[in-house]
């Protein structure tokens, strides 16, 4: 499978990179409050009449997910919460990530926010948001001048 090379996209992940490289170092030094913030992975693709968001919030509630939406930007806040440490337990690995998270998005074109639909399902978090009709692509017809044509008659 042939993969189309995106120099944005590739920019915007060696950015996400960076970020966590100076947030996780900043999180584990000395002096800093050791306050935990991630950052919220997205997938947004577009159709014609929408465009359609997902990220993975696995072990969430859902009613501790904020989703809102102004001025053309989607925010989704939350907080996965840390189990209780069980005392006598001694860890050999602990990478899962527990706090608050928020990303935030901006949307190129208007969008139905009346319309808005939020599913939540094996951690999944997905939303649809309409676009407004003002935003949805219009198909424009051509108009063409048409030829007459006559039959020339022998004298």
């Amino acid at each position: 499978m042939l993969t189309r090379w995106d120099p944005v996209r590739e920019m915007m992940g060696l950015r996400r990179a960076m970020d966590r490289l100076f947030d996780d170092a900043m999180v584990s030094s000395p002096g800093w409050d050791n306050v935990s913030r991630m950052e919220l992975a997205l997938d947004v693709s577009e159709s014609d009449d929408a465009y359609t968001v997902r990220g993975s919030i696995p072990g969430v509630n859902p009613d501790d997910i904020d989703i809102t939406y102004n001025a053309n930007t989607l925010t989704i806040k939350g907080e996965i919460k840390e189990e209780k440490e069980v005392q006598e337990a001694r860890y050999h690995l602990r990478e899962r990530r527990f706090g608050s998270f928020s990303r935030s998005i901006n949307l190129p074109s208007k969008i139905d926010a009346s319309g808005i639909q939020a599913n939540y399902e094996k951690g999944v978090l997905t939303l649809n948001l309409p676009k407004a009709e003002e935003a949805k692509p219009k198909r424009i017809e051509i108009k063409t001048q048409q030829m007459i044509e006559y039959e020339m008659k022998d004298k």
